[in-house]
């Protein structure tokens, strides 16, 4: 799927089920309408190979729907102009370097995001190149897997990366595809996994390239890539619809890409609570099996290429059955972000008086487990993104604001590391 270049002449193909013709247009025939159409293949896809279409060229699709002429992204573009600007045609293929990914029982994450890890005050966000020069740092400290925040393309240039544009480009703003794939090499050349932040929760909001992709679409509603109901809402954006076919394969895709591509490490998956429930609660009346079959089967086909990829699911319910094998009706993900204990943790660290700390709490989350005595199954930790924004921040400042120097606010934070590096877990 996509723009795939081959020796002089790119294949295009698209699915697009309600359009009534397709053309490609771009900078290799002067964005002459209709100059390049595809052939329908009778089941929603549509496909043509162009001679003289090559990597580095800009490209769009000119779907003709319902008497307009829909001038739309590529939802398989690797690389954009800029969320709502051109995609452009790249070539993924090339020798890499071989990595052996350190072992999951000896893995010390970092969660960095480029725009702000290595970036230069009052200049533009930070990349990857800037990024990548700051991971011999890293290194020094014990860290061997970089977990790095959504890095698809978003509108504007500053984001944390959970509202995807464009879900198989990376952003331009950080380098894009040649650059990840310049910090995936230079990490593993300092002996860094690199495990990438997904979102399948979700598209958008801003700049949607999915939203009404053919033009078709009840109103209101974001068209073929979403449900069309009460499913379709979230806190964030417009829901996938997991139980089309072509819908599931573009999230397998994508995951795919990043592990296979890219070469990335592993996969962190954000809020699967709401893809396996809309409301994200639990509650039986607003499951999604279609969601929950989604995960399964992606899982069981990284598992079946790349066994030794870590794919991580950000739950935060404590729910075991994320990290049971498919087989046992589980979601078959390696491992899920320990909620339990990072709240816990924070909780006792930040409270100035034992009177109000608990012991017992501390020792039940230190001593969880959610598979079979399994301390793998779970990512421990006590500072994330969501741990340190919208009203709070790190945990020194926490401890004593404004005195994120004093003594009690080194011992405290400090005392927490240990748990995190002393107790069961990655």
């Amino acid at each position: 799927m996509g723009a795939i270049p081959h020796a002089g002449v790119t294949a295009f193909r698209v699915w697009a089920p309600h359009a009534e013709a397709v053309s490609a247009i771009g900078t290799f025939n002067d964005w002459r309408l209709h100059a390049h159409r595809l052939a329908s293949e009778g089941n929603g896809h549509w496909s043509a190979d162009v001679p003289g279409a090559g990597p580095g060229d800009h490209y769009r699709y000119v779907i003709s729907s319902g008497g307009e002429e829909l001038f739309r992204i590529d939802p398989y573009a690797r690389l954009v102009t800029n969320s709502a600007g051109d995609a452009v045609i790249v070539d993924l293929s090339r020798p890499r370097p071989p990595f052996q990914i350190p072992g999951w029982h000896e893995m010390v994450v970092y969660e960095l995001h480029v725009g702000t890890f290595n970036d230069q005050p009052g200049g533009d966000p930070g990349h990857f190149r800037t990024a990548a020069e700051k991971l011999p740092h890293l290194a020094a400290m014990g860290v061997n897997a970089v977990e790095v925040m959504p890095t698809t393309s978003f509108a504007a240039a500053y984001s944390w990366g959970y509202n995807p544009a464009n879900p198989f480009a990376v952003e331009e703003a950080y380098g894009g595809s040649e650059g990840l794939m310049r910090f995936i090499d230079t990490a593993h050349h300092h002996g860094i996994a690199v495990l990438l932040d997904v979102v399948y929760s979700h598209w958008g909001p801003g700049d949607n390239a999915l939203w009404r992709f053919d033009g078709w679409g009840e109103p209101g509603k974001g068209g073929i890539y979403f449900y069309q109901d009460w499913r379709a809402r979230t806190p964030w954006g417009e829901r996938p619809d997991y139980g089309r076919p072509e819908v599931r394969r573009y999230i397998r895709d994508n995951a795919l890409m990043w592990l296979e591509d890219y070469r990335a490490d592993g996969l962190r998956w954000d809020a699967t609570a709401h893809i396996r429930d809309v409301d994200g609660g639990g509650d039986p009346a607003t499951a999604l099996p279609d969601g929950w079959g989604l995960m399964q089967w992606v899982n069981d086909e990284i598992n079946a290429r790349q066994p030794w990829k870590l794919s991580i699911a950000e739950d935060l319910q404590g729910d075991p059955t994320l990290t049971r094998p498919t087989a046992e009706g589980g979601a078959g993900f390696d491992a899920q972000w320990d909620g339990q204990f990072v709240h816990t943790v924070r909780r006792a660290l930040i409270t100035p008086d034992d009177a109000g700390r608990s012991m017992p709490g501390i020792a039940a989350v230190v001593a969880c487990s959610y598979w079979e005595g399994n301390a793998l199954r779970r990512v421990i930790y006590t500072e994330s993104h969501d741990e340190v924004a919208n009203g709070k921040a790190r945990l020194p400042e926490e401890i004593w604001p404004a005195q994120a120097d004093s003594w009690h606010s080194k011992k405290r934070s400090t005392l927490g590391a240990v748990l995190v590096f002393a107790s069961p877990g990655i």
